[in-house]
């Protein structure tokens, strides 16, 4: 690039900053912008077009088009040239605008006599922010430089809008980080929290976008660089990777050794932008390019770009994750992801958790349900916005979250929360009395569990035992495999926190969204139906074998029930219970006590197991419904999958009748029968299954107090009445009529 080009860009860039230092409004501080860009590229016109909302952009600042139409001129995403450059994030240079494909003539703005249109993004490391424009009425388009130029000038311009450079009045650019956000996302785990924001890896800010001496910068980019890739070198070099891993930094590598990518940094800096700007910037360009490929792979990369840019921001500004920052009172975690290890490291101390990704059966769900914390999962971009200190609110039951909330919001919020405590104290007051119907049926409630924080819950909460213990979290949780004694210890703590009450160990259940950090992940089109928990235990016998005998250290003379996840045909069940009789009989015969009493169950959670012979349900010692799976089977609705996990009713005629079905089968075999599930835990699919002939049911800790208040209010046998006579009208749902039955019962 020319030399003149380079001294004119940072000439440009330079008095853009000197305008912005000066005091006023930010309507002010656009109008100079405007001036100053046009005289600088010899242009009539420069406007710059801002996002009020994230489908309609506003013409909020010119230089040569009509005055009286700033703040009235508006565009959608993808109307007009405008729109269109918002809409793709690339420039758009034409030497004939009203020629080009989509263009939308605007009278109000006079600007029907300029032939040249150049527009480039506004944006910042992915974040539309509006479009900059600049025309004239000569028919001609401009040069690569000028267009690199403008963008470099665009960049400098998100930057001083993330540092609040254009506030100041009501007609500016929204102020980032300041002003009431509302993000809508997905229940992870219920429940309602009042917080502070703590990011688990704060973000850079860039408060030097534009620098005096492109030597010096250059000199620190490349030092950045440097520092760089020798840490990713380091990494790579460790030994306790694993294929997988080693293909991720194998990934930043390329990047961080890319001659591309530093010479393109180094160009921006020689127009004038800082050695961090130029790295947001060239991660901006970066994502805008490959959020519009159709390859799935290669958009997946921008995770591997966005870590390894923030890692270099890092270095170059010192903002490390240790920030020096203090954890405020009543943390509430948001981060783009994390991992259930790190979770857990924070503790109970967290009032919630709000995350960017996430699914509601990640490993991170598991343990904020383990930790009782609210928990919003795919609110977009929320990161980006969330600063530490901030105030925020956790919805967790409908799957919002408020961050810098206003009074009113708060104050309606904070009421929510209040009636949601004198629940609590309500259904506490019943800890200690059975789920007993009016009828006089007596259904047993017992909690979910897979962490030694939910230990205490077992009394707090009044269940009467734990119907389900993922014995796979301490397996996730760790970044090598647990040893057998270190499992026993720990089995052996939670029979003890039980007091005598029944504890069923459901044995490992990984794969599908359960891929344990140290072993190889399967690439496996459908992991939900793939290689997964009795699957991986029978192919692998050496971890069931050593599972099964820390459950039976653990136990000692004491009962132990196990039981054994996703059997989906009766010769499964067959041979992992061999395996347990086997190591009964191992144990035996070196002397080590084994269980007095010993019960080996399975969980129903395919279509399948619920067809399988007699002789499975009399060989069987329990079954258990799991809710979760057998639902998402049954309707082939991904329950990862936002878009078809609600679609279908728990309370459906034709998923009532397999449930049935099962019922009957275990009555006839004489098989105790539990439902095990988000399912089982909600106030009125709990009384339907109830009603079906269901008497126990394991849930999460919290929900006990809720669905016993329920259960101690209604009789049985009138709701049954119901739901057959809804089935019987051939509705596709039992819902609106028990719901109107039940509305009528708790007046």
């Amino acid at each position: 690039m020319a030399d003149r080009s380079e001294s004119e860009s940072r000439k440009l860039l330079k008095r853009l900053r000197d305008s912005l230092a000066v005091p006023g409004k930010g309507q002010d501080r656009l109008d100079r912008i405007t001036h100053l860009i046009a005289d600088s590229m010899q242009s009539e016109v420069c406007s710059i077009y801002l996002f009020r909302d994230p489908d309609t952009l506003e013409l909020c600042a010119t230089e040569g088009l009509k005055k009286s139409s700033v703040h009235k001129t508006r565009l959608r995403l993808g109307e007009g040239l405008v729109g269109r450059v918002a809409r793709s994030a690339t420039p758009i240079n034409t030497g004939n605008a009203p020629a080009e494909k989509g263009f939308r003539f605007m009278p109000e703005t006079g600007e029907e006599i300029f032939s040249s249109f150049l527009g480039v993004p506004i944006q910042r490391v992915g974040e539309k922010l509006g479009v900059l424009v600049v025309q004239s009425k000569i028919a001609r388009q401009f040069s690569d430089d000028e267009v690199y130029a403008l963008e470099v000038v665009a960049m400098v311009l998100a930057e001083m809008n993330e540092l609040g450079a254009f506030l100041g009045d009501g007609e500016s650019l929204s102020a980032m980080h300041k002003q009431a956000v509302m993000y809508r996302g997905s229940t992870g785990q219920e429940g309602a929290s009042e917080g502070r924001v703590w990011l688990h890896e704060p973000r850079v800010v860039v408060t030097n976008p534009v620098a005096d001496d492109p030597v010096l910068e250059t000199e620190r980019i490349r030092a950045a660089v440097g520092v760089l890739r020798v840490s990713v070198d380091d990494l790579l070099a460790a030994e306790s990777l694993d294929k997988d891993q080693k293909q991720v930094l194998e990934a930043y590598r390329m990047f961080a050794h890319s001659r591309g990518w530093l010479r393109r940094m180094e160009e921006d800096i020689a127009l004038g932008l800082s050695a961090e700007a130029a790295v947001e910037k060239e991660q901006s360009a970066t994502r805008a390019r490959l959020e519009q490929v159709p390859d799935a792979y290669l958009r997946d990369r921008l995770h591997d770009l966005d870590d390894l840019a923030n890692r270099l921001l890092r270095i170059l500004t010192g903002q490390g994750a240790d920030t020096g920052a203090e954890m405020p009172e009543n943390p509430v975690l948001v981060a783009r992801n994390i991992g259930p290890a790190e979770l857990l490291a924070y503790g109970r101390n967290l009032r919630g958790v709000v995350l960017e990704e996430g699914s509601v059966g990640s490993h991170a769900a598991i343990v904020a349900r383990a930790l009782a914390i609210p928990l919003v999962i795919h609110a977009a971009r929320i990161t980006n916005e969330a600063l530490n200190g901030d105030p925020i609110l956790v919805d967790g039951d409908q799957g919002i979250v408020h961050l810098r909330p206003d009074d009113t919001v708060a104050r309606a919020f904070r009421d929510k929360i209040a009636m949601q405590a004198t629940a609590q104290e309500r259904y506490a007051s019943l800890r200690d009395l059975p789920a007993q119907t009016t009828c006089g049926t007596t259904i047993s409630l017992q909690m979910n569990a897979g962490l030694m924080a939910d230990l205490p819950s077992i009394e707090s909460s009044g269940a009467d035992g734990v119907g389900l213990f993922r014995t796979e979290l301490q397996f996730l949780v760790r970044n090598q495999m647990p040893k057998r004694d270190e499992l026993a210890r720990i089995y052996a703590t939670v029979i003890a926190a039980a007091h005598g009450r029944r504890v069923v160990f459901r044995t490992l259940d990984i794969g599908s969204d359960k891929v344990l950090p140290y072993m190889k992940p399967n690439d496996e089109p459908n992991p939900a139906m793939g290689w997964r928990a009795i699957r991986v235990g029978l192919d692998k016998p050496g971890v069931l074998r050593m599972q099964m005998q820390a459950l039976i250290r653990a136990s000692g003379a004491r009962p132990l029930t196990v039981m054994f996840p996703f059997v989906a045909e009766a010769e499964e069940f067959a041979q992992a219970r061999g395996h347990v009789f086997r190591e009964i009989h191992r144990e035996r015969s070196i002397g080590h006590p084994v269980p007095e009493v010993l019960e080996i169950g399975a969980m129903l959670e395919t279509p399948s197991l619920a067809f399988a012979p007699d002789a499975f349900f009399r060989m069987v010692d329990f079954i258990s419904i799991g809710g979760n799976d057998l639902k998402q089977f049954f309707f082939a609705a991904d329950r990862e999958n936002e878009r078809v996990r609600r679609r279908y009713d728990t309370l459906n005629v034709s998923f009532l009748g397999l449930i049935e079905q099962i019922i009957n089968r275990c009555a006839v075999a004489g098989t105790p029968l539990s439902f095990c599930g988000e399912d089982a835990g909600r106030p009125v699919e709990a009384v339907a299954l109830a009603a079906l002939g269901i008497r126990t049911l394991s849930m999460r800790p919290a929900s006990i107090g809720p669905v016993k208040s329920l259960l101690r209010r209604i009789n049985l046998a009138e709701a049954r009445a119901v739901i057959d006579e809804a089935r019987a009208s051939g509705a596709e749902t039992v819902r609106p009529a028990l719901m109107d039955w039940l509305a009528v019962q708790i007046e």
